[in-house]
């Protein structure tokens, strides 16, 4: 989280040293008087949080000089924060490839599907500094989680306990936990593809709240950063991780991340890069 703290910082002083070479007044209407020339604004919007990305748009209404209502669409991956994928990469005569890198412990893949709406403030003319127009953002709505099961390629077949070279592509269950969760017995992870037909919905919602930085924010280019806190809530815990409620009280042998636990909700830290148009 600090580590992306400090590369928002980084970009955001460096981007308004290159963009503040000119100051950008407002531009006026035909009676000499201020106002607003725009009425719509498009923008593709990448999101970078502290566990996860996203892509998306934000579709704007220009309300007033100062104000904008918007509303938002985007798909991205929520992760847990205690995924740490395993890189090791591993290639025999046996398998005629190399492995995928992987994640211990980890049960399902959880994608978010966000719709909202929300309203951009920029603060004041005296709060723009050579060209950089700084204002406020904050947005709420639905979202639909989609909890896709994390399939591993597994070493399965044994003989007089003698491990084969035969691979078995397997999600997490109780009965194969002991399997599912030793190390040596994982080649890696399974196509992306694999399990996309057993995806299941998860409904929640989520707030957003932001500084919101503009470099020519009355031009017609839209070129824009922000950064700020993202929460996204759901309506029961969302199991990513493997933890010790999911596991049999037989198990032998297997080892967990140290203290994972799943939880309905996602805090975030997340630096936004906005680029588009306004007509």
């Amino acid at each position: 989280m600090s580590k992306l703290f400090a590369t928002t910082l980084f970009i955001v002083f460096s981007l308004t040293a290159v963009f503040s070479q000119g100051v950008y007044n407002p531009k006026e209407m035909n009676n000499g008087a201020k106002g607003v020339l725009f009425n719509k604004e498009f923008a593709a919007e990448l999101q970078l949080n502290t566990n996860g990305n996203s892509l998306g748009v934000n579709l704007g209404k220009l309300r007033t000089y100062y104000k904008t209502t918007f509303y938002h669409i985007s798909i991205g991956e929520l992760k847990h924060s205690k995924e740490y994928k395993n890189r090791e990469d591993i290639r025999t005569s046996n398998f005629q490839e190399n492995s995928r890198s992987y994640v211990f412990g980890k049960q399902n893949n959880l994608y978010a599907l966000r719709v909202g709406m929300g309203v951009k403030k920029y603060l004041s003319e005296k709060a723009r500094r050579k060209g950089v127009a700084i204002g406020y953002s904050y947005e709420f709505g639905p979202t639909l989680g989609l909890l896709k099961p994390y399939y591993l390629e597994l070493r399965r077949s044994e003989v007089n306990n003698i491990v084969l070279p035969t691979l078995v592509s397997e999600k997490f269950s109780a009965e194969n936990a002991e399997v599912f969760l030793d190390p040596d017995r994982i080649f890696g992870a399974s196509s992306f593809v694999k399990g996309l037909s057993e995806v299941k919905p998860r409904p929640g919602i989520h707030l957003k709240g932001g500084i919101h930085f503009d470099w020519g924010a009355f031009d017609e280019f839209v070129k824009a950063i922000e950064i700020g806190v993202m929460a996204d809530v759901f309506f029961g815990e969302i199991d990513i991780m493997v933890d010790d409620i999911d596991l049999p009280t037989t198990r032998v042998g297997t080892i967990l991340p140290e203290n994972v636990k799943n939880q309905p909700f996602f805090i975030n830290l997340y630096l936004s890069i906005q680029l588009g148009k306004r007509r």
